[in-house]
C-alpha cells in the first residue's frame, strides 16, 4: 500500500515538473514566416503546417502566419538571418531566398540544371537533399524538416515572345536579390532588376520593368496579366524549392514528443504542397497553362533548339557558379538527375 502511494506520488510529481517546465518554455505563440501568403500554394502550405502542428500536438504549439516577409520589412533576402538570430521562430522559405546565406543553395538556381519535376525530385528527395539539410542544421542554427516547392520559374514579359536570347536584349527583367540571377540574365543580353516582390508588381504595372520570372502558380495567383505580362516563355530555367525549418534554439525547447510531431505535421504539409504547386501544370493536364491562354496570353514552347541557344548563353555563369556551389555537390546533383 505504501509502496503504491509513494509511487503514485512519483508520478504526480512527474507531471507537475512537467508541466511547470512547458510553462516556462512553452510561448503563447510563435512566428511563422513565408514569402507569399494565402492567395498562393506557399502561404496555403504555412496555414496547413500550422493546422497540422496545433492539431498533433494537441493544441500546446500555436503558431501565427506571417506573409509578405513582414517580419523583415518584406526583404525576403534577409528572412534567413532574422531565422538564426531569433526573430523568426519557423518559415517554409524559398532556396533562392536563403541562397545569400547558405551558398548550397544557389545549387537549384544553376541555370538549367533541371529540365523537369523527376529532376527535381531526385534532389529534393535523394542524397543530394539530405546533403543540404546537414548543411542548414550546421551552418544555419536550424532545424529542416521537410521539402516543399514554388515550381519551375517561367519568363514573362509586356514586350513581345522570346524564343531566342537576342529577344530580350535591353529588356528589364525583375529578379531576386540573388547575384547568380542578376549574372545570368545579364548573360541573356537582359538588364536585370533587384526588388523585392512587393515591388515587383507596381514597377510592372508602372513600365519601371519589363518583365519578371516565376512559377506559373505565382503568374495566376498574382494576376500579372493585369500589370501588363502578355507574353510567357515556357523555358524551365530554374526551380524553387521550399523548405521547412524550426530555429534550433526554439526546437530545443520543445519535448521529443512535440518535436516528432512538428516534424510529421512538416512532411505531410510539405507533400500536399508539392500536389498543389503542380496540380494544372505537371503531366497532361495543363489547366493552368488553359488559364493562362484564355486572359489573353501568348504562351511560347521552346523547341530543344532554342532551348539548347539559352543554355549556351548561360554556360559561363553554370561553370562559374558550380565553384562556389561546390563542384562535388554538382556532380553528385548532375549524376542523380542522369539516373532519374
Amino acid at each position: 500500500m505504501l509502496r503504491r502511494t509513494f509511487i503514485a506520488a512519483a508520478i504526480a510529481a512527474g507531471l507537475l515538473a512537467s508541466g511547470a517546465a512547458q510553462a516556462q518554455t512553452y510561448r503563447a505563440e510563435y512566428r511563422l514566416s513565408t514569402t507569399l501568403g494565402p492567395a498562393f500554394p506557399w502561404g496555403q502550405a504555412g496555414e496547413r503546417w500550422i493546422e497540422l502542428v496545433r492539431e498533433k500536438t494537441h493544441g500546446r504549439i500555436n503558431i501565427k502566419l506571417y506573409a509578405g516577409n513582414s517580419l523583415v520589412g518584406g526583404e525576403q533576402t534577409r528572412e534567413f538571418t532574422a531565422i538564426r538570430q531569433g526573430v523568426i521562430d519557423m518559415s517554409i522559405g524559398s532556396t533562392i531566398n536563403w541562397s545569400p546565406q547558405i551558398k548550397e543553395l544557389n545549387l537549384f538556381s544553376l541555370p538549367f540544371l533541371m529540365p523537369d519535376y523527376k529532376a527535381m525530385d531526385a534532389l529534393t528527395q535523394g542524397e543530394v537533399g539530405k546533403d543540404l539539410f546537414a548543411v542548414l542544421e550546421k551552418k544555419g542554427d536550424v532545424i529542416p524538416l521537410a521539402w516543399g516547392e514554388n515550381g519551375f520559374r517561367e519568363m514573362s514579359n509586356s514586350k513581345r515572345a522570346i524564343t531566342s536570347p537576342a529577344d530580350m536584349k535591353g529588356m528589364k527583367f525583375r529578379v531576386v536579390g540573388s547575384p547568380l540571377y542578376n549574372e545570368t540574365f545579364s548573360a541573356l543580353g537582359a538588364n536585370p532588376t533587384q526588388m523585392s516582390w512587393a515591388d515587383a508588381q507596381p514597377a510592372l504595372a508602372s513600365g519601371a520593368v519589363d518583365g519578371q520570372e516565376n512559377p506559373l502558380s505565382v503568374f495566376v495567383a498574382a494576376k500579372l496579366t493585369n500589370v501588363g505580362q502578355k507574353h510567357l516563355t515556357l523555358w524551365h530555367y530554374v526551380a524553387d524549392p521550399l523548405i521547412f525549418v524550426v530555429n534550433k534554439q526554439v526546437w530545443n525547447s520543445w519535448t521529443p514528443a512535440d518535436r516528432e510531431a512538428v516534424r510529421q505535421a512538416a512532411l505531410q504539409a510539405g507533400r500536399e504542397n508539392i500536389e498543389k504547386a503542380r496540380k494544372g501544370i505537371a503531366g497532361s493536364d495543363n489547366a493552368v497553362l488553359k488559364q493562362i491562354e484564355a486572359s489573353g496570353v501568348t504562351v511560347t514552347h521552346l523547341t530543344p533548339a532554342q532551348r539548347d541557344a539559352f543554355v549556351l548563353a548561360t554556360r559561363p555563369v553554370y561553370q562559374k557558379w558550380a565553384k562556389t556551389i561546390g563542384a562535388d555537390l554538382v556532380k553528385k546533383a548532375e549524376a542523380a538527375i542522369a539516373k532519374r
